[in-house]
């Protein structure tokens, strides 16, 4: 396995796709950056926000889960209440070929700030919107941007391909093209 370079990330977005829209260098002006890096790319999120709420005491269960968890809310920027957290969507669409999977760590700036970004590994033939959770992991109100880099992408090649990818397997979550929330 071999972490992918900027260069190797650029070629395949370009050529074949791999990530849409794509941001061929590195955005900083103004905003928590996103766009192609060194050895990864820098995804953002949309303005459409899913917020962890306890009003209706329920419990959170993977396996029946309430809707009524969340409140939708569209803006440019997600107050996510302290001790909380929030579901998003990439603005970038990802097709990962059979022979590379990823890890996707939260953004240096967010961490800062006591925001933690959790997304599972883009597996093998994997496709769609990244559905991301940030955890507000401090006593107070935090910011959230749309529109703005959340997190690192990296990308690990292969020198072979895998026998079973995510698109061989039907995984759950192929294809995803909006905010999706836990299926069984």
């Amino acid at each position: 396995m071999t972490v992918k370079s900027d260069k190797w990330i650029k070629k395949m977005s370009l050529e074949q796709k791999m990530i849409e829209p794509f941001e061929d260098r590195q955005v900083r002006e103004g905003v928590i950056s996103y766009g192609v890096s060194s050895y990864g790319y820098d995804l953002r999120v949309t303005d459409e926000f899913k917020i962890f709420t306890n009003i209706n005491s329920t419990i959170v269960d993977p396996k029946h889960f309430d809707t009524k968890s969340f409140i939708d809310y569209k803006g440019d920027v997600c107050i996510i209440p302290p001790n909380s957290f929030a579901l998003a969507r990439s603005v970038e669409y990802f097709k990962i070929p059979r022979n590379v999977i990823t890890v996707c760590l939260g953004k240096s700036t967010y961490a800062r700030c006591g925001i933690i970004v959790n997304v599972t590994p883009f597996e093998p033939e994997w496709e769609g919107f990244v559905t991301l959770e940030i955890s507000n992991t401090t006593p107070l109100p935090a910011k959230i941007y749309a529109f703005e880099g959340l997190a690192q992408v990296l990308f690990f090649e292969s020198d072979e391909q895998c026998e079973i990818s995510y698109a061989d397997k039907k995984g759950k979550y192929q294809v995803q093209k909006e905010l999706t929330l836990p299926k069984i």
